[in-house]
């Protein structure tokens, strides 16, 4: 539940004149660019089919019109943060919605897939100097019990966007809004961004340019060597898994992954080096080191890439192969995402003795819910109650292999690593929601033989078992992680 500025403290912000300082109205100012920014990433996914017939995409087109905004994005978070320390997070903000909003112009007026991909690049770029600010301005407003309820408020709008995503997505590009098509799934974010710069510009308490944290800031650096070094490395992942399927795997894109590899291994390199010199990393090898991060972020990863690939290729399958409308389609996926926000709310107030078994249960719920909506949808048909049971297994699933995961990795965070710590895991989730949308989408197009809902239905059901295959390696790190624990000596 939002706060209102009558039960929060004043900020000790220094207040300009004509500057609005109240911290209830700076928490509904971040809070609504943190939504709309989510908002648009559901709403591509229930307006990509058409997208698709109406720019004449290709399968791979396809993936990048929804993976583009996502590459660029989850690269440039960790940077995103750091601007905020070097321009003030205020004005990284005002910044990062500026791009966010202007590139959302360009996406609903572009004229072909290639210039819709690239605008959706440029999406991501805004997003990424954007976001990052959302919790450092919440985190700077708010202390104690205040913080807890803007949090608690934060929370809320992370599952509240990814159900209002799938329908308004459905209801924006089913109206068909003046002859536009899919056009307004991008559109509708320009007058609320315009709106938000505005806003911003009277609540966001000024900031002093100079400053013991801003100095703190400029000296780590950007770490531009890191930047590109990990960029190039998850572009030449993600371009060959989108468009080695159509192409049929040419020798350029075997060349590309191995390249991948290698740039990984090369950024790994250069980090532990910049590090030993004393520099700042994009990733300090420290945090790898903190106990617990690393296998987090292998199931976090993994979680997200079953929640982007399911979601992308049961899309694909309900108008694509069912022919159902874009808000058809984004009204079944309301279950999922409903019981993935309260799920993810509510764990924490389960009995304590089923802690230990959240994380590999929910792995094996997603699993579970996987190959069961895969099934009910496999012969063409509506798929009946099964189908719902099995969106409701995989939201719970998901939800469970990714909350208490990420919460459990903090936890065991320094206070002084909290903000590489949780850039990593942020980063780690965009990436599994990239590999997702390119691995799974990649297989589904693949598998689509026979035209109709039999054929896409064999190609969901493929889909389906990678996915709980996915699902049972989650459930396998959880349960290496407890018998690694149960035999290591006490002390």
């Amino acid at each position: 539940m939002a706060t209102t500025s009558e039960t929060i403290p004043r900020s000790p912000s220094s207040k300009a004149p004509g500057t609005d300082t109240r911290p209830g109205r700076l928490l509904a100012l971040v809070l609504a660019a943190q939504f709309m920014a989510l908002l648009d990433t559901f709403i591509v996914n229930v307006a990509a089919p058409t997208i698709r017939s109406e720019l004449g995409s290709s399968g791979a087109q396809l993936q990048l019109v929804v993976a583009g905004y996502t590459i660029s994005y989850a690269v440039l978070l960790i940077t995103g943060a750091r601007l905020g320390g070097l321009l003030g997070h205020g004005r990284a903000y005002l910044t990062g919605l500026s791009v966010f909003t202007a590139a959302s112009l360009a996406c609903g007026l572009a004229m072909g897939t290639g210039q819709l991909i690239a605008f959706r690049v440029l999406q991501g770029v805004g997003a990424a100097v954007m976001i990052p600010q959302v919790l450092s301005l919440i985190q700077k407003t708010f202390s104690g019990p205040a913080r807890v309820r803007a949090l608690g408020a934060y929370s809320a709008v992370l599952a509240i966007g990814a159900v209002a995503g799938q329908v308004v997505g459905g209801v924006l590009v089913s109206a068909d809004l003046f002859g536009a098509s899919w056009r307004p799934a991008f559109l509708v974010n320009v007058p609320i961004g315009l709106v938000l710069l505005v806003l911003g510009a009277r609540v966001l308490p000024a900031e002093p340019r100079g400053g013991e944290a801003r100095r703190a800031a400029r000296e780590r650096g950007l770490d531009t060597t890191g930047l590109v070094l990990l960029a190039a490395s998850v572009t030449l992942l993600t371009v060959p898994l989108v468009l080695g399927q159509e192409l049929d795997w040419p020798a350029w894109t075997w060349s590309c992954l191995l390249a991948s590899a290698a740039l990984l291994a090369a950024f790994a390199a250069y980090e532990s080096r910049l590090a030993a010199r004393g520099g700042a990393p994009l990733i300090a090898p420290a945090v790898l080191r903190v106990p617990g991060i690393a296998r987090a972020a292998v199931r976090i990863l993994l979680v997200m890439a079953i929640n982007a690939g399911s979601l992308f290729t049961l899309t694909l399958h309900l108008q694509g192969g069912l022919g159902y409308s874009a808000l058809r389609t984004g009204l079944m996926c309301v279950p999922t995402a409903t019981v993935f926000g309260v799920v993810g709310m509510t764990w924490r107030r389960w009995p304590a003795g089923l802690r230990k078994a959240l994380v590999p249960g929910g792995f094996v719920l997603a699993a579970a819910g996987s190959v069961v909506s895969a099934l009910a949808l496999r012969h063409g048909g509506d798929g009946g109650a099964a189908l719902y049971a099995g969106f409701l297994l995989l939201g719970s699933g998901v939800a469970l292999g990714f909350s208490p995961t990420l919460t459990g990795a903090l936890a065991n965070v320094r206070p002084q690593d909290a903000a590489d710590a949780s850039g990593l895991l942020v980063t780690v989730t965009q990436l599994g929601q990239l590999i997702g949308v390119a691995a799974f989408g990649a297989l589904y197009l693949d598998r689509l033989g026979a035209p109709g809902a039999r054929g896409s239905g064999e190609a969901l059901w493929v889909c389906g078992l990678a996915l709980a295959c996915a699902g049972a390696a989650g459930a396998l790190v959880g349960l290496v992680r407890g018998r690694r624990r149960a035999g290591t000596p006490a002390g």
